[in-house]
């Protein structure tokens, strides 16, 4: 069994937050806390991330179980954010049973453009795949870069988020090329529109990864979803608008 690095903080209604592509789970830290006054937050570490363990291959069917393994055998709310979302909505997929609500954050059921579904141009993350063997760790703060995009104060926002990133090794090339075919291939549009379970969708307007015009097509896939846009949001919403990002949080995980 991989070993899955979590940390938990708070009391409540259980929420298990999954992080995005070559990220770890101290990007959480602030926004956790805050969370953490109202609810059980349990942050885990990809597989191959952080301080979790390497699991061969690097597939969502892997790293979901994984990651359902690695918390106890409960109903829980799971939190996925850009890649992550992807791996949430595996877990909705194949263990419906450990997930009673779904939180997508500046995440989407189809990463890339494909036909009229909004999304990243796959020819970017194929120059992500080539860079890598080059030069990751340039490559690596070019994501970084792409993420802050559009913020108001990006020079200090990508000094914030290096600065916490890199405070644990980067993942090995492997598991990177491996969560950018993850990214480029995975198309759970399908699987989307088919959950039971309640879904809220939070969205950054000035996401250059995950568009909002992404937001519609959800709903058409999902009428039910309940889907919050924050204003003047990138793909960190999480980090920049820290209270409006728990504000519909606890709205959601508080309805009935």
């Amino acid at each position: 069994m991989t070993k899955i690095h979590t940390e938990t903080f708070g009391k409540g209604k259980p929420i298990a937050l999954v992080h995005g592509w070559a990220m770890h789970s101290g990007i959480w830290r602030l926004f956790a806390e805050e969370l953490a006054k109202h609810y059980q937050v349990t942050l885990l570490d990809l597989p191959g991330h952080g301080q979790s363990e390497v699991i061969t291959p690097f597939t969502l069917e892997t790293v979901s179980e994984a990651l359902v393994d690695a918390i106890p055998d409960e109903p829980s709310c799971w939190l996925g954010w850009s890649l992550g979302a992807e791996v949430v909505l595996e877990i909705a997929r194949c263990f419906p049973e450990r997930v009673d609500k779904l939180i997508l954050l500046a995440g989407t059921p189809c990463f890339v453009q494909n036909g009229l579904w909004p999304g990243m141009d796959g020819q970017v993350l194929d120059s992500f795949s080539e860079s890598l063997k080059q030069d990751s760790l340039a490559t690596l703060l070019r994501f970084l870069s792409l993420q802050i995009k559009g913020l108001a104060d990006q020079k200090t926002a990508l000094q914030e988020l290096k600065a916490i990133v890199f405070e644990k090794p980067t993942p090995d090339p492997q598991t990177l090329q491996e969560g950018l075919i993850i990214l480029k291939q995975a198309d759970l549009r399908g699987e989307f529109a088919d959950l039971k379970m309640p879904v809220v969708v939070i969205l950054g307007q000035l996401d250059t990864l995950i568009p909002v015009a992404v937001a519609g097509k959800m709903q058409e896939l999902l009428p039910e979803i309940d889907l919050t846009v924050i204003d003047r949001a990138g793909h960190l919403p999480f980090l920049a608008h820290q209270d409006a990002v728990v504000k519909t949080i606890c709205h959601f995980m508080d309805m009935k």
